[in-house]
């Protein structure tokens, strides 16, 4: 399916899916992750963020637009031990209008399982000063299995294991 463009409608908005992103699409991803994640988990350069996207196999991208075209989030899935995994980020003048969950839904019909890693703390700052409010609550009203034992745990991130399946 590599550079099919699928859509969705709902809220006024549109998913696009894709393997390969333009130009104008990283700079908006590359922004969209320095503004919402933690100081530490910032890229400094765009070949930062292209170095780390290389070394995610099977990346398939899923752009939140609205009816203007603006791109309001975005998420992305990938291989990693055999596993799906997925990171999402939704900007924040658009959270908590329900765009993150039609996102998931997205990834969710897409994939029996993903899984991820979420910060559990609120003791990391974004680069405007804010501090960083975890999201875990969000994926539990999304219907995310949370694992305590399983933690991420480098100099860039503290975090917990959250994974998602489909009910057969």
């Amino acid at each position: 399916m590599f550079g099919k463009i699928i859509i969705l409608k709902k809220l006024n908005m549109e998913i696009i899916k894709k393997q390969k992103l333009d130009p104008d699409e990283k700079e908006m991803i590359f922004n969209l992750w320095n503004s919402e994640y933690p100081v530490s988990l910032s890229f400094q350069a765009m070949s930062d963020m292209d170095n780390y996207l290389d070394t995610l196999p099977g990346l398939t991208f899923y752009l939140l637009k609205n009816d203007e075209n603006k791109t309001e989030g975005w998420a992305m899935t990938f291989g990693r031990e055999d596993e799906i995994w997925f990171a999402i980020t939704i900007a924040k003048n658009v959270q908590g209008q329900g765009k993150g969950t039609f996102l998931l839904a997205r990834l969710k019909t897409d994939n029996d399982v993903i899984n991820g890693w979420v910060i559990d703390h609120e003791n990391d700052y974004k680069p405007n000063g804010e501090i960083y409010r975890s999201p875990l609550q969000f994926y539990k009203k999304n219907d995310f299995e949370v694992f305590p034992g399983i933690r991420l745990e480098i100099p860039v991130l503290s975090a917990l294991k959250i994974s998602w399946k489909k009910n057969k």
